[in-house]
């Protein structure tokens, strides 16, 4: 019954037959079979079906949300009793927005020195993605906003208040002064990150506080990308501060802070809220309120 709801999620995730066989190594049919048994066993239609995937019946969006609990339980179950035979050990798969991933580092360098038997995997994606990605039971937690779009049923630790700024090359536009103005700063040419960023929604919203309809002339999804066009001196960039001076650019750059408004926002590490936490999950999430209390600014 477990392997066949794993096999159900997976179905459900990639809204197609093959690329769920494909992803968990199985064949087709062999898929197939599994959610057919799965029918039968309980007595309802969970797919349907025609000549492709066409989406769950409402009974399967339950058996769906039945499913990720209890395959959720048991790996927990497994992992407890894994820890208590050899202590703790396994993989940790940790998914980070773009200005957390030099935050990530400070999360995952004292934990694997107090469990070294545990591994990561750390993926930069969007915030909307991590939830998604919480749900669907791909990763154990994420590093995100913990404000201005809802989050759901998760765990979450606030981390640090990201505080906004300008990033202009050395000699680049307003380059020596102490405070610009988001007004301002809107005259620039900008590369900013892409649309399905909440940090650029947010930077969206404050260019709209200030009456500016921002228009970036280069979108990326990386923040390397971002600093590389800022260190040529045509583009500037909108960036937290703590991004900004931690990727070793500090003799080519200058931060400068924005004000009108002084936005600031919290991020932190979130995890789907489940009782009890798997032991890896539980250890994480002690670590990032050991880090909350000592500070990451």
């Amino acid at each position: 019954m477990i392997d066949k709801l794993e096999y159900f999620i997976a179905l459900a995730r990639e809204r197609h037959f093959a690329r769920a066989a494909e992803e968990l190594g199985i064949s087709q049919p062999t898929l197939s079979a599994a959610i057919r048994q799965l029918e039968d066993q309980l007595g309802v239609m969970l797919v349907n079906r025609g000549s492709r995937f066409q989406g769950l019946t409402p009974e399967g969006q339950r058996v769906l949300e039945w499913a990720r609990r209890i395959v959720g339980d048991a790996r927990t179950m497994r992992e407890e009793m894994r820890a208590a035979r050899t202590g703790l050990s396994g993989h940790i798969r940790l998914a980070a927005i773009p200005t957390t991933l030099a935050m990530v580092p400070k999360v995952t360098a004292p934990f694997q020195r107090k469990h070294p038997d545990v591994t990561f995997s750390v993926f930069s994606t969007n915030s909307l993605q991590i939830l998604s990605l919480l749900e669907n039971l791909e990763i154990d937690a994420g590093l995100t906003y913990l404000e201005n779009e809802p989050l759901g049923r998760v765990t979450s630790v606030p981390l640090l208040q990201e505080h906004y700024c300008l990033v202009t090359a050395k000699g680049g536009p307003f380059a020596d002064r102490e405070r610009v103005t988001w007004k301002e700063a809107g005259d620039l040419s900008l590369c900013l990150l892409t649309a399905d960023m909440q940090n650029r929604r947010i930077i969206n919203r404050h260019f709209a506080e200030a009456g500016v309809a921002v228009k970036p002339t280069l979108e990326s999804n990386s923040m390397i990308v971002l600093f590389s066009h800022v260190r040529t001196g045509h583009w500037c960039s909108i960036m937290p501060r703590n991004v900004a001076k931690s990727f070793g650019f500090h003799e080519e750059i200058s931060v400068v802070s924005l004000v009108e408004p002084e936005p600031h926002h919290m991020v932190g590490l979130v995890a789907t809220h489940r009782e009890p936490f798997t032991p890896l999950v539980s250890a994480l999430l002690h670590e990032a309120r050991i880090l909350a209390e000592i500070g990451l600014d």
